[in-house]
């Protein structure tokens, strides 16, 4: 674990505001290596989230992957671990990759934002989604990461992810199961060819329909190595 992690930390006594966080860009190294943005991003004061999270979660994978999917933020496994999907939802992610056709290990794997948000209930820490502002403010880390990757295809993993990139009008049940473009008001050092919207694996293992849903979730990514598959060979 990072020297800089803060364990189990009390939250602040007032709720952050937007405006008192500058965002994440001024720690963002510029034209960074996938090993160089691990290394700063402890540093990162861009939004409220490190207050009460051991630590920040970077992408793992491949320094040049040709696939990177993308979540929402890290959960209590991976903060603790600082490493992305390494609890339940990962070990599902894997399994429907390598059920897919892909190789788990040459997937780059990484968040929308960085810090695990939650609330305290005693011992236990319960998942909380980030806010927009937290997903804006960790951009820069998210932008920085295409770049030094530079994949081909992008997966984007639940709405979060998806409205990241496409907006607040993004929903994944109208844009999966289709090859989507990087959309060009949304600029970026790197664009990939090709991105592909889906379920994320916790949602998956929460539903009631789980059999069909993980089905769903494999044929998003059967469509995702078909299309690395036909960009390999133009």
């Amino acid at each position: 674990m990072s020297s800089s992690g803060r364990g189990a930390a009390t939250a602040p006594p007032h709720r952050p505001r937007p405006e008192d966080f500058p965002g994440a860009a001024q720690w963002v190294p510029p034209r960074a290596s996938v090993a160089e943005l691990r290394a700063a991003v402890n540093d990162c004061r861009g939004c409220d989230l490190f207050l009460a999270s051991c630590q920040a979660v970077m992408g793992e994978g491949p320094p040049d992957a040709h696939v990177m999917v993308v979540g929402e933020q890290p959960g209590d496994q991976e903060d603790l671990a600082g490493r992305p999907f390494v609890g339940p939802a990962g070990r599902l992610l894997d399994w429907a990759l390598a059920d897919a056709g892909f190789d788990p290990g040459a997937v780059f794997r990484t968040n929308v934002v960085k810090h695990f948000r939650h609330t305290q209930r005693g011992k236990r820490r319960i998942h909380e989604g980030p806010s927009r502002w937290h997903v804006a403010a960790c951009e820069p880390w998210l932008l920085a990461e295409l770049g030094a990757v530079r994949p081909s295809v992008v997966v984007l993993l639940g709405a979060t992810a998806g409205q990241a990139v496409f907006g607040t009008s993004f929903r994944v049940g109208a844009m999966r199961g289709r090859r989507l473009e990087w959309p060009a008001e949304h600029p970026s050092a790197w664009a990939p060819t090709a991105v592909v919207a889906t379920a994320h694996p916790s949602s998956v293992l929460r539903s009631r329909r789980r059999d069909e849903d993980l089905s769903v979730l494999v044929a998003d990514l059967v469509m995702a190595r078909q299309l690395l598959d036909d960009l390999s060979e133009d």
